[in-house]
């Protein structure tokens, strides 16, 4: 049995471990920023979505009134509510300084403890983000026929993940049956407030960073609808995109340890910019799904800028034990 010295020792090491930005959110949580739209999550155990989690879950223990009883209610609010993951979530997001006039959205899951946190539930154009839905909805259809994909379908799919080629992703969402077939996936998989593009615009389909959580479950989880080869060569294209994409969510990994996809689209009718980005990221041994969704920048540049400063915050905020 381990000493109460070593479990000290253990503890402090652990401690000493953290990244430095956690002790920075720690610093604005004391501030008693207030920020509204947050809401903290615990991951269910299927992939279709996530529950709302405000309170400790009661224990099962002595009776009521006996010194047990007492003892275990005193403890309880120590173990389950010490973090407040949404409200620390909300602060952090406070610090980030989001551009006037801008939007921003951020869901995170850590994959060891199951601690999730979203902030903001608003809806946003996916822009080349989709292109893994896509993929996903193919891979599905295939399954469903007891196929493999044709030559001509994996060479569309390494195009659209790997290049974010545009052409290719038009070619598979014509495959999948356009918004008809991703929708249909999309209600296999657990995302109930995304909706395809009218005709050909999948840059166009809407949906919010707790589905684009969902979805990253269904690609990185186990317990999906998509088989393990096909959640592998999702998983192996995104972790293969071209240099200059490397952005966004891998803001918040350490070194390499990344899986992703990112999208930008500068809207015509008033020139800002939709800067997106979803993926996995690994820190201090330790996984995490990511998705950030924003819109309103002056600029791409800018929108990478918010995009990875979130997606810092959310890694930072569920990894803080």
């Amino acid at each position: 049995m381990e000493s109460s010295g070593a479990r000290r020792g253990r503890r402090a090491r652990r401690s000493r471990r953290r990244p430095l930005l956690y002790a920075a959110l720690a610093a604005v949580a004391v501030g008693g920023i207030t920020a509204g739209g947050t809401v903290c999550v615990k991951a269910r155990a299927h992939s279709g979505g996530a529950a709302v989690s405000s309170a400790a879950t009661p224990s099962a223990g002595p009776s009521a009134g006996s010194a047990g009883a007492r003892e275990e209610a005193s403890m309880e609010p120590v173990t389950e509510q010490a973090v407040d993951r949404d409200a620390l979530l909300g602060r952090a997001m406070a610090a980030v300084g989001v551009p006037a006039g801008a939007k921003v959205s951020a869901a995170v899951l850590a994959l060891d403890s199951g601690q999730s946190a979203v902030y903001g539930d608003a809806a946003f154009d996916t822009a080349s983000i989709v292109k893994v839905d896509i993929l996903a909805a193919l891979l599905l259809q295939a399954q469903d026929a007891g196929r493999r994909l044709t030559a001509a379908e994996r060479a569309y799919a390494t195009k659209m993940i790997e290049n974010s080629d545009n052409a290719s992703a038009t070619a598979l969402w014509h495959t999948i049956g356009q918004a008809a077939g991703l929708d249909a996936a999309n209600r296999r998989f657990g995302l109930t407030r995304t909706t395809g593009g009218d005709g050909g615009l999948w840059g166009l389909t809407q949906t919010t960073a707790t589905d684009q959580l969902v979805l990253l479950r269904q690609v990185f989880g186990d317990d999906s609808e998509l088989s393990a080869a096909s959640r592998t060569y999702v998983q192996g294209l995104m972790k293969a995109v071209q240099a200059d994409q490397q952005w966004g969510v891998s803001a918040a990994a350490q070194g390499n340890s990344w899986a992703l996809k990112n999208g930008w689209l500068a809207r015509s009718t008033t020139g800002l910019w939709v800067v997106n980005s979803i993926g996995r990221v690994t820190v201090d041994g330790t996984g995490y799904l990511v998705a950030v969704l924003s819109n309103g920048t002056a600029s791409q540049a800018r929108g990478i800028s918010l995009v990875e400063a979130a997606a810092q915050a959310a890694v930072a905020v569920c990894g803080d034990k």
